[in-house]
């Protein structure tokens, strides 16, 4: 059983240190991921919030994720967390397939997780539920249907991503049989046109309106802090960027063009494309851009942005995007 109070305290601690180093900021979201969030108590989340707002600012419309997965909260639980001050949800459903669930090692099964779905939907509370695909044997045929399954739910946001197996693991020592590249890039086609949510990042899809602003922020390039062990942050003071990990774990200067560099890789998984800000045009070939506008294009906000055929081989145009 963790120690939620020492948990609860050293995250108090961490919260201190930054309003000491950063002074009294305004704090546009929050982001309880990592983990299962959703396994502390709601009056720890309760407290940490209060801290937050007293230590620094939180915004009015400020965005207060929690990542929950469906076995461990419930209808009375979640209204715990809404009146503590979560306005959105984040569900691990993964799949709506028990057999798919069971070789995932989920614990929940489907029916737990349309339940939680369903109550959270009744609740108003903005929703989000992630969902895995190419799983072993899995064909293009079980991710249109897993798409009109999801578009049954009436979900406003949700998350595709792409299984992806580590040679040193459990599934890794396997043998499993998985999709082929040229199979797996069918799927993510199928996916955009079967699932009538938009897609808005390379593995999320959400109506206008409803993207997660905690992630737009960050593959903006906005500055954030981590706090937890092992959690990472991006830190700008006096006009500096800091790599942050932890409290005290990390902490060390970022070039301008260090921080470039992450921005193009965070920011062309967007469908809006990354900013060309001066930073980002000293490291990009703009040459390759009109060379190539079946992969990328520039937009009309000063971003550049890759096309769907561009979104499929992003890694390999990231790198000859860069100089």
């Amino acid at each position: 059983m963790p120690n939620w109070e020492l948990y609860e305290n050293n995250i108090i601690e961490e919260i201190k240190y930054w309003a000491q180093k950063l002074g009294k900021i305004s704090v546009p979201t929050i982001f309880f991921g990592g983990g299962t969030p959703s396994l502390m108590p709601t009056k720890t989340f309760d407290k940490i919030i209060s801290i937050i707002n007293s230590a620094l600012s939180i915004n009015n419309d400020c965005e207060i994720t929690l990542e929950a997965n469906p076995g461990t909260i419930n209808e009375d639980k979640l209204s715990e967390f809404i009146n503590a001050g979560a306005n959105r949800l984040s569900i691990g459903v993964q799949s709506l397939n028990d057999e798919k669930l069971k070789f995932l090692g989920r614990r929940h099964d489907t029916k737990t997780a349309l339940n939680i779905i369903s109550i959270a939907q009744k609740k108003n509370i903005r929703l989000s539920a992630d969902f895995i695909y190419g799983l072993p044997n899995e064909t293009v045929e079980d991710v249109i249907q897993t798409c009109k399954d999801i578009n049954s739910l009436n979900l406003k946001h949700c998350s595709m991503y792409e299984l992806t197996i580590e040679p040193d693991t459990p599934f890794g020592r396997m043998n499993l049989k998985m999709p082929s590249n040229e199979e797996m890039a069918d799927m993510y086609s199928a996916i955009s046109e079967y699932l009538k949510l938009p897609r808005y990042e390379v593995s999320n899809y959400a109506v206008i309106g409803e993207e997660c602003k905690h992630n737009l922020n960050i593959w903006d390039g906005a500055p954030y802090i981590g706090i937890g062990q092992g959690a990472a942050g991006r830190i700008f003071i006096d006009n500096q960027w800091y790599e942050q990990l932890g409290n005290n774990e990390k902490f060390e200067k970022l070039s301008n063009t260090a921080r470039a560099e992450e921005r193009v890789i965070t920011g062309l998984r967007q469908t809006r494309g990354v900013y060309l800000d001066s930073d980002v045009e000293k490291i990009i070939n703009m040459q390759y851009v009109i060379d190539n506008p079946e992969l990328l294009q520039k937009t009309l906000d000063n971003r550049i942005s890759a096309t769907e055929k561009g979104m499929l081989i992003l890694d390999d145009l990231i790198l000859n995007l860069m100089r």
